[in-house]
């Protein structure tokens, strides 16, 4: 028989149950204000492929230093997941844009909870929120490349992809020094042989992908988020999530404890390969 603690549907534990609710309520708040995620008929972002000036550097009060892309001999050009082996870890990784007060509470509740997740940061999302940079630096967390403007870069002629790739790198290295830890294509899980060469050019070994879509970004609850997550996650795997999404919000607390419970420790996904 199934107990509630193996069943990511069943009620909190009682100790729990006070956080769920203010996550539940805080979801609630900000619904309104989330942004889309990755599905192109959710984006709400111009489709104009006119590169747009570059944003006005950001006062920074103390310096911000992130980590710079390294080379996994070891792994494929473009990684889907970690070992498989011991110790057993995954990998959490956020499409960075949205409402930041989502990206807090979830960067927050991580947090509470011991964990450490990859953020892939839409360029034009740091334009608008640079303290986000160093928030999920201050975190503990990996901090990437999701590209400029979120749009299909499969689909982009080379001079195109390359501005989309080069874009976010020029934000991410004036804003922490680095051009962030991994890239990550949009609107799509793989990127094309052109755009991983691109991506190489710009500096990122690999491109990073996931073997798990939490499909968090079609809003479908935050119960449904935590089921389809822990029904297919394993040692070694790499989560696809979204700010921007009070579900996602919502969800962490109950997933993190369950990832707990099987003893897999949630990391950055340089942790998982490292």
């Amino acid at each position: 028989m199934t107990t509630p603690a193996e069943d990511p549907a069943a009620p909190a534990p009682p100790r729990r149950a006070a956080l769920l609710t203010g996550l539940a309520l805080t979801a609630g708040t900000l619904a309104a204000g989330a942004a889309a995620g990755c599905s192109a008929e959710r984006s709400t972002r111009p489709h104009s492929l006119a590169t747009p000036p570059a944003a006005p550097a950001a006062t920074v009060t103390r310096p911000v230093t992130a980590p710079a892309p390294r080379r996994y001999p070891a792994q494929p050009l473009e990684i889907t997941h970690g070992p498989r082996t011991h110790p057993p870890r995954v990998a959490l990784t956020f499409h960075g844009q949205g409402e930041p007060a989502v990206a807090k509470a979830l960067l927050g509740e991580a947090e509470r909870a011991g964990a450490r997740v990859t953020v892939l940061a839409v360029g034009t999302w740091l334009d608008e929120h640079p303290d986000l940079a160093r928030r999920v630096l201050d975190g503990g967390h990996d901090l990437g490349n999701h590209t400029l403007r979120h749009l299909d870069i499969n689909a982009m002629t080379a001079t195109e992809a390359a501005a989309e790739i080069r874009g976010c790198a020029d934000r991410l290295k004036r804003l922490t020094g680095s051009i962030g830890t991994w890239f990550r294509p949009s609107r799509s899980p793989r990127a094309s042989p052109l755009v991983q060469r691109l991506a190489r050019d710009a500096g990122y070994p690999h491109t990073l992908s996931y073997d798990v879509d939490s499909l968090d970004h079609t809003d479908p609850g935050a119960a449904a988020v935590t089921r389809k997550v822990l029904a297919e996650i394993r040692p070694g795997s790499v989560v696809s999530l979204h700010f921007g999404h009070p579900g996602t919000v919502a969800a962490l607390p109950a997933l993190l404890h369950e990832l707990d419970r099987r003893g897999l420790g949630a990391v950055t996904t340089t942790e998982l390969l490292s």
